[in-house]
């Protein structure tokens, strides 16, 4: 109560008299508690009341200075002499987290209108992070200055102590301290050459820290304001951009997370010479994985030692990221931390994925575990089905060395398409140990495009034939895709045009991957 009166007074002091009405607002995940305080006319500002004077001292410092930049950042009204309470600027109630909750809960389905959002809130963000840093004393910072060696080894051990020895996998400590210590200095040193000029953009930019879309207001207009950066410092842009796109709970799909990397990239020119395009992207994936491993330390902390739901459930799909940087990427030079990394994502209790939404016109793909052969289902055949009943589609993926399916309806087999005509990621190193149910393939034969437009074509010719033998009472209907090696392009179109047929007609649809042993029956609606 006495803190509250303390904040009524400064509130007094601003305005000439007590607030009409006071109002607690939900807080992040700071000590701060904040409030909103109307006047008798309406008007709203947002009370803070804090109990770390270093970090309230950062934020009010860092807002004054945004301010007077012109950034997009709420604007301080008032600060008591200790500064543990001030008056702020009401940038409205809805954050850019709650704005694009629908394509989040659809599993990554962004509307155009949410993916506009996430545009518009990107392209601001160099705009923060380098005007920013201009005359920006950074000692005002808080907890520290600068983005250090120090910093990342204490993250990365947090990473070894809070999660990698919960999940009691067996590994060498030395080995592991050496490879963490070169990707710590890796992550601290970035020099590159424009136009014959040496750059280093950690000496030029202010590292947000907290970037997420929970920490971005949005105002009736669809602008994007920017709030809760008391923990930022210098340090490398890279940072910012990884921590708000691979955060596990957004699933932004990947053409959607390629977007906003291009609108990043594009809007940083207006700023500073962007280093070369290759380079960029290797050090956003170093970033991306430092991000990912530091997220899993603070997951295992509240997960499993203080026991919270949510930070469980959060595991898996950081993980699935994890498992999907180490499958696209080669360029890290790491060796035992990278092998070990690959070790913790094929552990079983992180085998079972949630599916995810990885394109933005709404097909669905998935994760390829709820395919695996198990015991159970036998052997990847399926037995001939009751001559008598509705109409079961087979859909078969093989390999044109080992022949085509047999139909083992006795009607004499149906449509066999051929993928060889598209784009093979067999033949790249990356990909020569997945098959088309993996996110890393998936993202190479989407981004290439090849096979969508054959699949659009299947699409049609498929669509009026089952409509067709449903109306006719036939019973079996016989789809075969084939490749080179039965694993890459005609498992991802086998298991696609499945998906199709069973959403848009409800029937029941067995899937066969002959050549990888897998098999699936999607059951009738």
């Amino acid at each position: 109560m006495h803190r509250m009166k303390k904040l009524l007074d400064l509130y007094q002091q601003w305005r000439g008299a007590e607030p009409a009405n006071v109002q607690q607002i939900p807080g992040g995940g700071s000590n701060r508690t904040y409030y909103r305080l109307t006047d008798n006319n309406g008007q709203t500002v947002i009370g803070v009341i804090g109990t770390s004077r270093d970090e309230d001292h950062a934020f009010i410092y860092l807002t004054e200075h945004f301010s007077k930049r012109q950034l997009p950042v709420p604007k301080i009204l008032a600060a008591s002499d200790d500064q543990l309470r001030y008056l702020q600027t009401d940038l409205g109630s809805t954050s850019l987290f709650d704005a694009i909750r629908g394509g989040r809960e659809a599993g990554g389905r962004y509307t155009l209108k949410e993916q506009e959002l996430l545009k518009r809130t990107i392209r601001e963000l160099p705009n923060i992070q380098m005007q920013g840093a201009r005359e920006l004393d950074f000692s005002n910072c808080y907890p520290q200055a600068e983005f250090d060696v120090d910093s990342v080894l204490f993250d990365l051990n947090y990473f070894k102590y809070c999660f990698l020895k919960a999940t009691e996998l067996d590994f060498h400590e030395l080995k592991l301290e050496a490879d963490f210590r070169l990707l710590a200095k890796d992550l601290t040193t970035d020099e590159y050459m424009v136009g014959g000029d040496l750059q280093s953009p950690t000496a030029t930019c202010f590292l947000y820290r907290d970037f997420q879309a929970r920490n971005v207001m949005i105002d009736h207009d669809g602008n994007p304001y920017f709030i809760d950066y008391q923990g930022g410092r210098k340090g490398p842009y890279y940072y910012d951009l990884a921590s708000f796109l691979w955060q596990a709970s957004a699933r932004y799909p990947h053409k959607l997370r390629r977007e906003l990397v291009y609108e990043y990239y594009n809007s940083l020119k207006n700023y500073i010479e962007v280093p070369p395009a290759r380079h960029f992207v290797n050090r956003l994936s170093l970033f991306v994985l430092f991000r990912t491993l530091q997220v899993l330390g603070a997951y295992g902390f509240r997960g499993y030692f203080e026991q919270k739901k949510h930070f469980i459930e959060s595991i898996p799909p950081a993980i699935q990221n994890l498992r999907e940087l180490l499958a696209s990427s080669s360029s890290f030079h790491y060796p035992y931390l990278i092998d070990l990394l690959r070790q913790l994502t094929e552990l079983p209790q992180f085998q079972q994925i949630e599916a995810t939404a990885s394109r933005a016109d709404g097909y669905k793909t998935t994760d390829l575990n709820p395919y695996k052969a198990h015991p159970q289902d036998g052997p990847a055949t399926f037995s001939k089905y009751d001559a008598q009943g509705p109409l079961v589609v087979r859909v078969f993926s093989f390999s044109y060395t080992k022949g085509i399916p047999e139909d083992e309806s006795g009607n004499g087999g149906g449509y066999v398409f051929d993928c060889r005509s598209t784009h093979n990621p067999g033949r790249y190193e990356p990909y020569k140990q997945l098959t088309g149910l993996d996110e890393p393939v998936i993202r190479f034969l989407e981004d290439d495009g090849e096979i969508l437009t054959f699949l659009d074509s299947v699409y049609k010719l498929a669509d009026a034939h089952v409509r067709r033998y449903i109306q006719r009472g036939f019973t079996s209907l016989m789809f075969c895709f084939g490749c080179t090696g039965g694993q890459h392009r005609s498992v991802y179109s086998a298991q696609h045009l499945a998906e199709h047929i069973h959403e848009k007609f409800g029937i029941e649809v067995r899937i066969c991957h002959r050549e990888q042993n897998i098999t699936q029956i999607l059951k009738k609606e």
